[in-house]
């Protein structure tokens, strides 16, 4: 877009009037329309703001944009798709490219994590991961089995299942009719012995144990326990030594399904394809999204292993096995602009690229170290959470500031509480952290 057009398009859409029809999500809405940030296009590292400036993209969009913006690849495949089906129906019938995705994305995966039911969003994929859980254990007979576990300050998208899974307190206060048979475990947060540690803690495995006292408390009720291998959204808090090892045999040994929660870790985040492979545990079903079309379209997915995916369809003999679904399920658009991100993934081996960039980007995080009010310091593969000591009084208000000055610089980085968090797309360069980490420390020096 040309500098003319940018100017026009700003001049167009920053009065009160014009920014005021929208209801912004997860945005205080009064405050952002006094001085919007208005982004206008977006190619490989950068967004260009309806003023013309460059922002270098620190945080890949909302943690989606792994291959980087723009992809000409992917920008064709859903060009051509529209041209050729824009949209097919998902109940009852079905398109060809839905099921060659479905296949790419199962050979993919780890283990026997081998069937794919599409969803639009992380939200559903959770969603949907939960009721195949349920779904599961009725088809088995074992009708007793309804109670969910989630974790402590976990994040699983917007629906009614993954808030009251979910253990953020801002994201469910406002929401008190939520899924009643649900408990949660304690997160694995632990700054008085874990501060500052570089890549996965040392201490707090045994957090794990408290699905033990559950079990003790619930019997053979609960259903699944879901986690996000790293919680991302909640301030990047990176599991301990052994925790999901230890969380993955006590749900063996009880017959409880184990659902990771990759919506933000999926598809190279950590320097392998999956969590689950860089931690060398396998759910019994995983949620994916963001990543799965680069952003470019919404999309999710639950993927089951074998025996699950059996288990439901052998409940039934005959008819819909599994009453469940969306209208966009597997939509033509998504499910090209997946191929096509597949496609850039395998070609440019972004899935396990974050490992190469690791111990660098490790030595920036770290350089961070006894600036201002920075508290502790989390970092895993190219994701990083920098957390600042709350104002008095005004809690969240000291990385908001942080984070609208390296805006102001050229930097977009992420906020969660008062803790900043970067997670660049994967085609990010050496100069490209340089840049990042020497914004943030001037932010923290001026905020300070």
């Amino acid at each position: 877009m040309s500098a003319t057009a940018l100017h026009d398009l700003a001049h167009g859409v920053t009065s009160a009037d014009s920014l005021e029809s929208l209801w912004m999500p997860f945005t205080p809405n009064r405050v952002f329309k006094r001085a919007p940030r208005l982004l206008a296009s977006a190619k490989d590292m950068h967004y260009t703001t309806v003023d013309g400036r460059q922002i270098l993209d620190a945080a890949a969009g909302l943690w989606c944009v792994n291959a980087g913006h723009g992809r000409a690849p992917i920008v064709e495949a859903i060009r051509t798709a529209a041209g050729e089906l824009d949209y097919a129906p998902s109940f009852q019938m079905g398109h060809p490219l839905a099921f060659e995705f479905a296949a790419r994305l199962a050979d993919k995966m780890p283990g026997d994590l081998d069937h794919v039911f599409f969803a639009n969003s992380g939200s559903e994929a959770v969603d949907t991961a939960l009721k195949i859980a349920l779904a599961y254990h009725q088809a088995r007979g074992d009708v007793r089995r309804t109670r969910l576990v989630g974790r402590s300050r976990g994040y699983h998208g917007v629906g009614f299942g993954g808030i009251s899974v979910g253990g953020i307190d801002n994201n469910r206060k406002q929401f008190p009719a939520l899924l009643p048979a649900v408990s949660h475990l304690p997160d694995t947060h632990d700054p008085a012995r874990n501060a500052f540690s570089r890549g996965q803690p040392a201490h707090g495995a045994d957090r794990a144990d408290a699905l033990e006292a559950l079990v003790r408390e619930y019997g053979d009720t609960i259903a699944a326990v879901i986690v996000e291998p790293v919680a991302a959204s909640t301030g990047v808090l990176v599991p301990p030594v052994g925790y999901l090892e230890r969380l993955r045999a006590i749900c063996d040994k009880h017959g409880i399904l184990l659902i990771f929660d990759e919506v933000i870790t999926g598809f190279g985040r950590l320097g392998a394809p999956f969590a689950a492979e860089y931690f060398g545990i396998l759910p019994d079903i995983m949620a994916v999204a963001k990543g799965l079309t680069n952003g470019s379209i919404p999309m999710g997915a639950a993927i089951v292993r074998h025996g699950v995916y059996e288990g439901v369809l052998n409940g039934t003999s005959s008819g819909i096995e599994f009453f469940h679904g969306y209208t966009y399920s597997g939509h033509p658009l998504a499910a090209a602009a997946g191929m096509a991100a597949l496609d850039v993934y395998e070609q440019e081996g972004l899935l396990t690229r974050a490992a190469s960039l690791s111990e660098y980007w490790a030595d920036a995080v770290h350089s961070l170290r006894g600036l201002p009010h920075v508290i502790d310091l989390r970092n895993l593969g190219l994701m990083a959470g920098i957390e600042l000591e709350p104002r008095p009084d005004a809690p969240a208000t000291r990385a908001y500031d942080v984070f609208t000055d390296c805006f102001a610089q050229g930097v977009m980085m992420r906020t969660t509480g008062d803790t900043v968090a970067l997670s660049p797309p994967l085609i990010a360069e050496r100069h490209h952290i340089d840049q990042m980490f020497a914004t943030l420390g001037r932010a923290l020096r001026r905020v300070a």
